[in-house]
C-alpha cells in the first residue's frame, strides 16, 4: 500500500500503492504453494491492516506499524529493486541494500500519513486463483463515503516465502505507478542513487 491523494484515485490509489509499492517479476518456477496458502497470507495482512486503520492511534504511531506490516507480508527487496528500475542493474550491492531500507521507510511514512482517512473502513478477502506462476487473491475494500471496490493482491513464493509483490485496484497497476514515481525522482537527481537514498531517508 505513486499515490496522489488529490488525484482521481484518491484513497484507492493510496491503498494500492502504499501496500504494494512496485515489483516486476521475471520468469518464475511452477507454483510450489497453494491458493489456500496465498489466501491465508492476505487474510493475515488484511487483519493487520484493519487493526491499524481502526486502532485509534496517531499517525506517527502508525508509521512503524505499517513498516512492520510491509516488511512482513511484502517481498520488499524485489519491490524495491523493481521500483529502482534499470538503475538497479548498475547499483552496487551496498547501494541496493541502502535503497531497500530507505525505500521501505519512505513508503511507510508516505502512506502512513493518510491512514486516519481509513478509520471505520475494512477490507474483506473473497477468494484466490492461479495466474501464470503466481496467485491472485481477490478482496473488496469498504471505505466510508465510497462504493465498495475490488483489490487484487498478487502473491508468489519466489523469495522462499509466500509474499505479495503487487496490488491491482480496479484494473490500475500500482506496481507500475510506483516505478514511475521513483524513476522520476532518480531522473531529477541525474541518476545519482546515493542522492536518491539520502532524500528518501529524509522524506
Amino acid at each position: 500500500m505513486s499515490v496522489h491523494l488529490v488525484s482521481g484515485l484518491s484513497r484507492r490509489h493510496f491503498l494500492g500503492t502504499g501496500l504494494a509499492a512496485a515489483a516486476a517479476l521475471g520468469a518464475m518456477p511452477a507454483l510450489a504453494f497453494s491458493d489456500a496458502e496465498a489466501k491465508a497470507l492476505i487474510d493475515k495482512a488484511v487483519a493487520d491492516i484493519n487493526a491499524i486503520i481502526n486502532s485509534g492511534r496517531s499517525e506517527a504511531q502508525m508509521y512503524p506499524q505499517f513498516e512492520k506490516l510491509f516488511a512482513t507480508y511484502a517481498d520488499v527487496p524485489q519491490i524495491a529493486r523493481s521500483a529502482l528500475g534499470p538503475a538497479a542493474k548498475s547499483a552496487s550491492k551496498a547501494q541496493l541494500q541502502a535503497f531497500t531500507k530507505a525505500y521501505q521507510g519512505y513508503v511507510s511514512r508516505k502512506y502512513g500519513r493518510r491512514f486516519r482517512e481509513f478509520i471505520g473502513g475494512r477490507i474483506e478477502v473473497t477468494g484466490a486463483r492461479p495466474v501464470k506462476s503466481y496467485y491472485e487473491v481477490i478482496s473488496t475494500a469498504y471505505l466510508k463515503g465510497e462504493s465498495p471496490f475490488e483489490v487484487r493482491w498478487q502473491v508468489s513464493n519466489k523469495s522462499g516465502r509466500d509474499l505479495f509483490f503487487n496490488i491491482i485496484i480496479e484494473g490500475v497497476n500500482m506496481l507500475a505507478s510506483e516505478r514511475t514515481e521513483i524513476g522520476a525522482m532518480l531522473d531529477k537527481r541525474r541518476g545519482d542513487i546515493d542522492a536518491l537514498i539520502q532524500d528518501l531517508q529524509k522524506a
